[in-house]
Order: structure tokens, then sequence, then C-alpha cells
């Protein structure tokens, strides 16, 4: 058989059953709820809520920047998932089966694609309850479906490169804190062109604002283009921007991936175990 397509198949069925013990496990199924659980709480309170003199409503406006920003929140799943599987030697003994670390890493876009599209689904399916002057018509799912989609292969790689870098769960933490000031600039919460200039063009380079953008493209109303940079939505610099995201992702992440695989051993793998120890102890 092609070991392209065995590689494939075992990383589907790998991330299948993964994804299947996210929903079945009790402490995974409640944080699937409680992060969109307060996304949807806090559109709750914005909704009626409005944002200049157009009438529309800051709600209206957040929810599809809060469905990017949690789109992108996949690189964090990403890096989480590898940089614990690297502590606990999953990764290694990926790395010594025949085709494992090819395996293992589609599995691990099965898995982590399919939780991003679960919690989205959780988060969407109230928020649109809620808010009022969403474009929810069948226009809307195609530019959707494609933002969703670029956005996540721009980011899902960036993930593992990060989760490449940390060699423990606890210095991955560290990751959080600049990925969550790229979202408190991206216009997420409250329209961008609100912001000082430098900080729209520094918002301008990272995926995140692009994401936002391509959801507010899709589910608001024409009216609201007004409050974007430009009066645009942009739809071919979106695309060229997480297309570009994506293309050096892919390129960087199997150089990082080896070049890390390589350097993994028992004795790393055992050294890192007494260090988590230690601090539990």
């Amino acid at each position: 058989m092609n070991p392209v397509t065995t590689a494939l198949r075992a990383g589907r069925s790998r991330g299948l059953i993964e994804l299947r013990q996210s929903f079945t496990n009790g402490a995974d199924l409640v944080s699937h709820f409680v992060w969109p659980g307060l996304m949807v709480a806090v559109l709750f309170f914005m909704r009626d809520a409005s944002f200049g003199s157009g009438g529309l409503l800051l709600g209206t406006l957040a929810l599809p920047g809060v469905l990017g920003m949690n789109a992108a929140f996949g690189m964090i799943g990403m890096s989480q998932q590898l940089t614990a599987d690297r502590e606990d030697g999953t990764l290694l003994r990926a790395k010594a089966t025949p085709h494992g670390m090819p395996a293992y890493l589609t599995g691990k876009v099965i898995s982590v694609s399919g939780v991003l599209l679960a919690d989205l689904a959780i988060f969407l399916l109230p928020a649109t309850l809620i808010v009022e002057g969403l474009r929810t018509g069948p226009g809307a799912w195609p530019t959707l479906a494609w933002v969703l989609a670029l956005g996540m292969a721009a980011t899902l790689p960036l993930g593992a490169i990060m989760g490449s870098v940390f060699t423990s769960v606890r210095a991955q933490g560290l990751l959080q804190l600049p990925v969550f000031a790229v979202v408190g600039i991206s216009g997420v919460f409250y329209p961008i062109t609100a912001l000082p200039g430098w900080v729209q063009g520094v918002a301008q380079v990272f995926p995140v604002y692009w994401m936002g953008l391509g959801m507010r493209s899709a589910l608001l109303p024409d009216a609201a283009v007004a409050v974007e940079i430009g009066a645009s939505w942009r739809p071919l610099e979106t695309a060229g921007v997480l297309t570009a995201w994506a293309a050096l992702g892919l390129l960087l992440a199997p150089v990082v991936l080896r070049r890390m695989a390589r350097r993994e051993s028992g004795s790393r793998v055992a050294a890192r175990r007494d260090r988590a120890l230690r601090r539990v102890g």
C-alpha cells in the first residue's frame, strides 16, 4: 500500500478517535460549552448598544468578529496538544512508528478542526437568536465557508510551529498573552476604525483581523461596511493575506516539526517528566 495512503488512513482513524473522546469525556465536554457560553453572554449584554449614528448595534458588529477570533484560536488548541504530547512522550512514540509523524499530524488536524467547528456551531446557534440584524440567508454561507477554510489553513500550521517551540505545557501558556494582545487590536469587539491608525496597521499584519473581516462581510448587512477601513469588505485582500499566511505556515511547519522530532529522545521525555513531577510536588 502507498505510504502516503497508509499515513492518511491511520491519521484519519486517530483524529476521529480523539474527536469522539473529546465529546464523551466529561471535563472536555464542559469546556466545549464554557467559552462559547461566555461569548454569548458578552453579546447578550452588548446587544442593545449602538455604534455611531448609523443605527448599527454593537452586538451585531461584534458577533462575526468573535466568530473569527474563535476560529483563530484553533492555533492555540493545536499548539497546546502538540506541546502536551511532546511532554508526555506521545510524540516520541509516533516518531518510532512507521509513517507515524504524518499520521500523527493528520490526526491532529482532523481532531482540532472538528473540535473547532463544533465549538463555532455551539456559539453561533444561540448567538444568532440573541443578536438582531444578521444576514443568515443562503448567500452568507459560501463566504463564511471559504473564510473559515482559509483561516484554519492560515492558523493551524502556525499552531503546530508554536507547539514545536515550547517544551512544556507551562511554558506554552505564555503563548496566549501575545495572541490575546493581537485579538484585542483586531476589531473583534469594537470596530477597528475607532483605534489609532498605527494600531490598525499592526492588526492588518495578522490573520485574526482578516478572518473577522471576512466573517463580517458574510454575516453583516451592506450598511455595516461603512465602519470598515476604506468602507470596503476587501474580499481580495482577505483571501490574499490568509493565503499568504497559509503558504508560510505550510512551508515552515514541516521543517520545524522534523527538526523537533529529530531532537526527541527517551532521555529528554524522562527529564521533562521529572521536572513536571517536581513542580507538582
